[in-house]
């Protein structure tokens, strides 16, 4: 059994931001993350997705980003940029820890895990999604003899040459993927929705207007969705390059799956080798189950960083704070109001 006063859960950007900033604040923490080493999800994007494709990955506090080469993957890029920031800063990483569940414990929580027990006073949660994909169920699915697998699992595009590819999705990583793979194979692709194509360059106030809408649902206790499903898709250079090349002509989804193809939704059949469930990601949280923070609509109520009616522990990298950017400015907010509640009289006594 470890003690500490804070437990990060969570080793990608918005963890180490939460460790940067608990540290200059002096306050006693570890951050265990299940990961073999630096880079949290980046460790797992697809070979061929480079620095020049990703939507910006903005600087860990006080370290600003070395010089990049657009051309090289996003997932040695990154966790090497990662690895120099924890080396920089000394941070007090255990891994490969996962965390199983997170429970009371009298005033404490007691945080279980892989690599043992830990009674802490609180825990930032940084989980991110990665480890929480979206797999939707059809009728007929588990009959398809050919290939399906979801955007976590997708590594190469060689993998695709020559065949009848279904892209699922309706997000980021369709688009992209399906723009990479339809200069190999022959795609189709699939949505629940038609999806909605932002035109012209971003627009800051357009930017602020999401993140509140994504804020309001948060705290509400609304499950929030992805990023693009409030702010629609960008025409950025990938999906130019998918429209030019005729990939973006979307179809409604089928209505079920047989053993060679999918039944459309005009009832004809298309053959198909491969079906590739771009469907995203959901928040990853089962190990806080125990601690009974969801509400009858599914999603967890935040004020700011923090759960709702409970200050032992926040979230960060979620709702509002997915991107890059809300990674970082969330565990600053998480580790300033941790400080501030460790160092209550009541709790000091």
């Amino acid at each position: 059994m470890e003690r500490t006063d804070v437990v990060v859960i969570g080793g990608g950007q918005a963890g180490l931001s939460a460790g940067y900033h608990l540290k200059r604040r002096g306050v006693d923490f570890v951050v265990l993350d299940a990961e073999p080493a630096a880079g949290g999800a980046w460790r797992h994007r697809w070979e061929s997705l480079r620095m020049a494709t990703v939507n910006g990955i903005f600087d860990l506090p006080g370290f600003p980003q070395p010089p990049i080469d657009p051309d090289e993957p996003s997932r040695t890029a990154v966790p090497r940029y990662f690895a120099a920031f924890e080396q920089a800063n000394d941070l007090p990483i255990v891994r490969p820890v996962t965390v199983t569940a997170v429970r009371e414990d009298g005033r404490d929580l007691l945080v279980e895990s892989t690599g043992g027990r830990w009674r802490t006073r609180a825990v930032i949660n940084a989980t991110g999604t990665w480890t929480n994909p979206v797999r939707p169920h059809y009728p007929g699915q588990e009959t398809f003899t050919g290939r399906q697998l979801h955007t976590s699992d997708y590594v190469r595009l060689d993998d695709f040459a020559g065949r009848n590819v279904a892209v699922v999705g309706g997000g980021i990583s369709a688009v992209q993927q399906l723009e990479e793979i339809s200069r190999v194979a022959t795609t189709f692709w699939y949505t629940r929705r038609e999806p909605v194509f932002r035109a012209g360059e971003f627009d800051p106030e357009a930017g602020r207007q999401t993140i509140a809408k994504v804020t309001a649902d948060a705290e509400a206790g609304r499950p929030t969705g992805s990023v693009v499903s409030y702010t629609g898709l960008a025409w950025t250079p990938y999906a130019l390059a998918a429209r030019a090349r005729g990939a973006l002509d979307r179809r409604p989804m089928f209505t079920a799956i047989e053993p060679t193809g999918v039944r459309e939704a005009d009832g004809t059949f298309t053959a198909l080798d491969t079906i590739l469930w771009a469907t995203g990601f959901k928040a990853a949280l089962p190990h806080l189950d125990p601690l009974g923070l969801r509400n009858e609509l599914g999603g967890i109520r935040i004020e700011g960083t923090q759960v709702a009616g409970e200050p032992r522990v926040h979230l960060i990298g979620f709702g509002p704070s997915q991107s890059t950017v809300g990674a970082n400015r969330a565990g600053r907010d998480a580790a300033v109001a941790l400080s501030k509640y460790l160092s209550a009289p009541d709790l000091a006594a």
